[in-house]
């Protein structure tokens, strides 16, 4: 059975000032869902956006899911905050929180989607005693804080034991890889995590979409996930993914 896809640009290089159309115009142009990258300069060396921004995107008539991202630390109050914003998604760190238990907790209480996201030197010791707590495992294939690195090879193997923890696990948890997936690795990245979702990081692959909406956004990155039933058809994207 061929692969499903939805595409998820991040808001990240976005002309802020025309936020609210150019999401518009976007999701229109065949996009699912909005994707949120925050960081805050401490858990990460970089600044970017808070709850307001996904407040605002509500506010203005955004009804599309809202993956949320936090590269922040703490994460417990922020995870509220994004939840009462309007997010759909959260996933966090395990460093960035004293009780990933009761983290991930606080995240399904709000009513959002749960996730763990895991950096290229972190262990997946934690996730063992959370599954039951999870809907979402993140794993980065960069560091996390700054676009356009090159992906990290050893995250394959990280994949493989990530997939075959889920599978054993009989839960129905997202696998996602974030950073450095393009044409030239996808089918491997794929074929490592069988039906993981896979997240591209740079801009250019935009290009995959038959869009020229999309195509004149190419500051932004996108999110391509495999796994789970996309709300349109994409076999140009599948093509091109090499599935």
């Amino acid at each position: 059975m061929a692969s499903k896809y939805t595409i998820a640009p991040s808001i990240l290089s976005a002309d802020f000032a025309r936020l609210g159309e150019e999401v518009e115009n976007v999701l229109a142009a065949g996009a699912d869902t909005v994707h949120f990258d925050v960081m805050d300069n401490h858990y990460v060396p970089n600044l970017t956006i808070g709850p307001m921004v996904c407040s605002a995107l509500r506010k203005y008539g955004i009804e599309a899911p809202i993956d949320v991202h936090l590269m922040v630390s703490p994460v417990d109050k922020i995870i509220g905050e994004f939840a009462d914003a309007g997010a759909s998604f959260i996933t966090f760190h395990p460093e960035a929180t004293e009780h990933v238990d009761r983290s991930l907790q606080l995240v399904r209480a709000a009513g959002c989607k749960s996730g763990l996201v895991f950096n290229p030197a972190t262990s997946l010791d934690v996730l063992k005693y959370v599954m039951d707590k999870v809907d979402i495992v993140l794993l980065m294939s960069v560091n996390p804080g700054f676009g356009g690195q090159k992906f990290i090879p050893g995250t394959l193997d990280k994949l493989r034991e990530a997939r075959k923890m889920i599978d054993e696990s009989g839960f129905d948890i997202s696998l996602e890889i974030d950073g450095g997936v393009g044409p030239a690795n996808i089918k491997e990245v794929a074929e490592a995590g069988g039906r993981a979702r896979l997240r591209y990081g740079a801009a250019r692959y935009l290009a995959l979409l038959p869009s020229s909406l999309l195509l004149s956004w190419l500051s932004y990155n996108t999110v391509a996930y495999i796994g789970r039933p996309a709300q349109r058809a994409r076999p140009d994207v599948a093509r091109a993914g090499g599935m």
